[in-house]
């Protein structure tokens, strides 16, 4: 990649992150009067509701205490970031034996406790990297507070199918954990080599039950031995999910200087935008079948922001380790694509939901998924991949 390409869109990314899309969140998002991030909000980042999302929290929290310590240190930034990890932890993680809701209304007060575990996970994440920006180890005691319920709970809580008549196994919880370890090792790191190994131990078990070379596929749901399982479940592949996952792979193929993990983290990438990408409007599906028969999710066609956030990262890390141009390639058809379809130029941040042919189908900037985390996330790692590759090619 040319200096003056690598230059500009390092100004455009800083450009979209500091003047665009964390201002809306500290703006429309932080409850200044209860704390925490208000999630739910409408294309001017009103509230549609004042009810707040578990994920939502620790994701935010997340976010600003990265833009703090990893972007700018922005006093702005901190104190957003400790707004939304003092929640998380104060009233996100008051659930039974320690567990975290996954909504609660204005005051913190519980509505949803759900059988997944995605709430403690995000917690964690939050709460560690919060530790991390503002150096108060109390939040990183109360990160592997919520680790040790993790650990206690997980394969305890009750089942989505009968595990009696269709025992599965789910991608999400595998992948997501890959990146809580990786953030707990930056946060911890006395204790990095427990980490490392923990995320080994999930490395080994993606591979074991949901990567299919055979299939050019990384399955979303599988049998107890890593078996297709019946129906149309069984053979459901989520492009964006994939491409998350080879990106956390391909983070930790650098970590450990291990060259065949990040070969095994491109080839995930590779066959998940061969059969994710669009050939006709442009753009990442949200679900295909795996055999190329009718995805059963009605919204399969309909292109997501996230999906584009993760395949940003993946395509310039991949050409960042490889120096391979068609990574350049997919990496600038990405951005073409993201940046003429999802930003809201008239009230800011980003449309998240558009129909196949890329028209938008809602105008909300916020929900319980779409929440202040993979677009923020996105641009933060893009800054920090061009300023790598900067320096090698100096």
């Amino acid at each position: 990649m040319i200096e003056s390409r690598l230059q500009f869109l390092r100004d455009f990314y800083y450009r979209e992150l500091a003047f665009d899309v964390a201002p809306f969140w500290i703006e429309h998002g932080i409850d200044a009067e209860k704390g925490g991030l208000l999630d739910f909000l409408d294309r001017q980042g009103a509230p549609l509701s004042t009810d707040k999302g578990g994920w939502a929290q620790g994701r935010a929290a997340w976010i600003f205490s990265a833009l703090y310590s990893q972007f700018e240190p922005r006093k702005e930034y901190l104190e957003a970031a400790r707004s939304c990890a003092d929640f998380t932890r104060d009233k996100v993680l008051a659930g039974p034996g320690g567990r975290a809701y996954f909504e609660l209304d204005r005051d913190g007060r519980p509505l949803v406790l759900r059988r997944y575990l995605f709430s403690e996970a995000f917690a964690i994440l939050g709460l560690a990297e919060y530790s991390r920006a503002s150096g108060d180890r109390s939040y990183l005691e109360k990160a592997l507070d919520t680790l040790d319920v993790y650990d206690r709970s997980r394969g305890m809580l009750e089942p989505k199918v009968n595990p009696e008549i269709r025992p599965m196994r789910g991608h999400s919880d595998t992948m997501i954990m890959i990146n809580v370890f990786q953030v707990l090792r930056e946060a911890d790191t006395e204790h990095a080599g427990i980490y490392t190994a923990r995320i080994a131990e999930r490395v080994e078990e993606l591979f074991r039950y949901f990567v299919k070379p055979s299939l050019n596929a990384l399955l979303e749901t599988v049998g107890p031995s890593g078996e297709i399982t019946e129906g149309s479940e069984g053979r459901t592949l989520n492009p964006g999910h994939a491409i998350e996952t080879s990106w956390f792979l391909m983070n930790e193929a650098r970590y450990t200087g291990n060259a065949e993990l990040m070969k095994r983290a491109i080839n995930i990438l590779s066959w998940s935008l061969e059969r994710g990408w669009d050939t006709e409007f442009g753009g990442l599906y949200s679900f295909l079948d795996v055999e190329g028969r009718q995805p059963a999710q009605i919204e399969w066609d309909m292109k997501y922001w996230w999906p584009h956030c993760e395949a940003l990262i993946a395509t310039l890390m991949a050409y960042s380790a490889t120096g391979d141009r068609r990574w350049e390639h997919w990496f600038e058809t990405l951005h073409n694509y993201t940046f003429s379809h999802f930003p809201d130029r008239t009230y800011g941040e980003w449309f998240g939901y558009l129909r196949r042919d890329g028209s938008i189908a809602n105008t909300v900037k916020g929900n319980h998924y779409k929440v202040c985390f993979h677009i923020p996330r996105s641009m933060l790692m893009i800054l920090k991949l061009l300023d790598q590759l900067a320096k090698e090619e100096v």
